[in-house]
């Protein structure tokens, strides 16, 4: 059973509060006059806030206060705390200042219970424990506000995210060719309507990121404006280039890349973005698995062509190098290198000889030998041409191929 002294208390403080609910609208003239004239600085952050709805939400506040201490129960109607955190947060008031308006209810309402208690002849020792009741009821409101307060930013900041979401994905897929849409867009993500574009594709890592890291500080240090979006198994950037050179751009993305990362040529304006994310793509399947760096388009037109067209590229592969991939590995893997780096030498065998390691004469010999294999010359611009993109082709197939 409570003790005597519990009892006295208690009946105190619901004796108090109870008579001080009919000095509600009085009270609420005080809060608010603490509010605006304690640091003019606050006032300001209430600026988004209505006076009528401010001066309702005090008087709400410091009537749940006074009726908490009556010893009323509450229901989940009743609950303003939660209320108040939740309008507040919707409306862009800081939590810092909420938490602050309550701390100053507090002090309004113990002000009032202290003028009560000296015209009730209360005892100064029931009073401290009043105090106690009184703090723990403003804790535990200044609670429920910032679990509501916190909860609805969290809830904003998700609803944003998926705005924003979105709005790229609309613009990947071409929906900015509606001027409509491009000028809302434009807008929401701080992005020129027109204007060059770059867009970037990065496979996903290992380490559950993507082949890029920190090219957003490093774009903001050049000024550029980016939107970055993580799609199902790439990151996705649009970056708005307006006056800056491609170049530049892409000179200092490439020491951030970590696996496959792609460029599209540049593109103009948001209307163009679904083509560029559809370049960057096709430039990002041209890169080798397995490999590291940042390729752009025009550095692999000969490998998207190829790209773009898997059926023709495997008939390629199988019609001039078909004989030479049925060799066993060894032999198949020396010849197809050899015929590579000649190519690549400019069809010197003399050179190519340097680069391998070997004699002129192997190096003629080995020709000869995928010369009568394939059954047609090796000489020629269109043989070099077709071989040369067999080549690609067979790179691009993959190891299993």
């Amino acid at each position: 059973m409570p003790s005597p002294a519990a009892d006295s208390v208690e009946q105190t403080t619901r004796s108090l509060a109870q008579t001080r609910l009919a000095d509600v609208p009085a009270l609420t003239e005080r809060l608010l006059a603490a509010i605006f004239t304690d640091d003019p600085d606050w006032t300001t952050d209430y600026s988004p806030v209505p006076p009528d709805d401010l001066r309702d939400g005090c008087r709400r506040y410091l009537g749940q206060v006074l009726r908490v201490l009556c010893g009323e129960d509450e229901t989940p109607e009743d609950d303003v705390a939660t209320a108040i955190g939740r309008d507040r947060a919707e409306q862009g008031v800081p939590l810092a200042v909420m938490l602050r308006t309550f701390r100053l209810g507090g002090r309004i309402v113990w002000e009032a219970l202290v003028e009560q208690a000296q015209i009730d002849g209360a005892a100064p020792e029931v009073m401290l424990r009043v105090a106690t009741s009184m703090w723990t009821v403003i804790d535990e409101l200044s609670s429920r506000l910032s679990t509501s307060y916190r909860q609805t930013e969290l809830e904003r900041l998700r609803s944003d995210e998926q705005r924003r979401h979105a709005l790229v994905e609309g613009l990947l897929n071409g929906r900015a060719q509606d001027a409509g849409f491009a000028q809302r867009t434009a807008k929401e993500l701080d992005l020129p309507i027109g204007g060059r574009y770059l867009v970037i594709v990065a496979e996903a890592s290992a380490d559950g990121g993507f082949a890029l890291k920190g090219q957003q500080q490093t774009l903001d240090a050049l000024h550029l404006r980016s939107v970055w979006q993580v799609r199902a198994d790439t990151l996705v950037g649009l970056v708005a280039l307006e006056r800056r050179d491609e170049a530049l751009a892409l000179e200092k993305l490439r020491p951030l890349a970590t696996g496959r990362v792609a460029a599209s040529p540049a593109v103009v304006g948001l209307a163009e973005l679904g083509t560029g994310h559809q370049l960057a793509l096709t430039a990002l399947g041209t890169a080798p698995h397995g490999e590291s760096g940042l390729i752009s388009l025009a550095e692999r037109f000969p490998e998207a062509l190829l790209v773009q067209a898997p059926d023709l590229a495997r008939r390629l592969v199988d019609s001039q190098l078909g004989p030479v991939l049925e060799l066993p590995e060894r032999e198949r893997d020396m010849l197809l290198g050899t015929l590579a780096c000649w190519l690549e030498q400019e069809c010197s065998a003399a050179n190519a000889a340097i680069r391998l390691h070997c004699h002129r004469n192997t190096v003629l010999n080995r020709l000869q030998r995928i010369s009568t294999l394939i059954g047609r010359s090796l000489n020629g611009h269109r043989a070099h041409l077709t071989l040369s993109l067999a080549l690609s082709a067979l790179a691009l197939s993959g190891p299993e191929e």
